[in-house]
């Protein structure tokens, strides 16, 4: 897909300009980590961002008028993670603080619809915003993990599938299959937790990921293809398009 016309990294000024007013940015977000051997460091970016493009396309088709922003590849990191060479920790100070002055910039601009794209899981968005949209009520600002929207029986074999498995990497197949180094990929065998209330949620701490993972993938991508890929996609993409047609047009209580 040609995504030049709505992703504003590689869109010009003379096609911007002919656009009276735009409803709604959507900002992918993603993070710097290792994923498995097989996939690249910014995966939760280059997913959230395909995701967005295909949203805003079927968008328009609908009469809203939206621009995907370049992602941010900075994300919140465990323990065990930030050792790795080239992972990137950014603390939720430098994420909000980066946050703030996107929306403060689009503010100036009169586009007060904002609409995060999550692809890493670790990042936490919802206090950020609720900040934001107190000190200003007229911003409308939300956020979505793409990842946890459809559920993912029926689409794929392994049923513990958490970083780089076969969820993250027939996505991957699917959009930038030359990104995809599977004679690399690891196993991605992971240890849970000795305490089994962790495993079973009763309380939370950041997993060690040195202590978890030996190829830093957390999920067997081994059974991944680009057609698994494709079929989850579908069935993501139009509930995001639906969601993003209300919420430009329509009210919201």
């Amino acid at each position: 897909m040609n995504c030049s016309k709505y992703d504003i990294t590689y869109a010009k000024w003379g096609d911007v300009s002919q656009q009276e007013t735009y409803d709604l940015a959507i900002l992918p977000w993603g993070a710097t980590e290792p994923h498995n051997r097989h996939l690249p460091y910014c995966t939760d970016m280059l997913t959230a961002q395909a995701i967005a493009f295909e949203v805003v396309a079927l968008a328009a088709e609908q009469g809203v008028r939206a621009m995907v922003l370049p992602g941010i590849p900075l994300g919140s990191q465990n323990p065990g993670q930030i050792e790795l060479p080239f992972c990137i920790h950014t603390s939720q100070t430098t994420q909000f603080a980066i946050l703030r002055d996107v929306v403060n910039s689009l503010k100036r601009q009169n586009i007060k619809k904002l609409m995060i794209m999550s692809g890493h899981g670790g990042n936490i968005f919802k206090a950020m915003i609720r900040d934001l949209m107190i000190e200003d009520p007229s911003l409308l600002i939300c956020h979505n993990e793409w990842f946890n929207i459809v559920k993912r029986d029926g689409f794929f074999e392994e049923k513990e599938d958490d970083h780089a498995g076969e969820m993250e990497t027939s996505v991957m197949l699917h959009y930038y299959p030359e990104l995809v180094k599977m004679e690399l990929a690891g196993d991605g065998h992971f240890k849970r937790f000795a305490i089994e209330g962790l495993n079973q949620k009763v309380a939370w701490l950041p997993r060690d990921w040195a202590a978890v993972t030996e190829d830093t993938g957390v999920g067997n991508p081994l059974t991944a293809t680009a057609e698994k890929g494709r079929r989850y996609v579908e069935a993501v993409v139009p509930k995001i398009v639906n969601f993003v047609v209300d919420f430009v047009k329509g009210p919201v209580y």
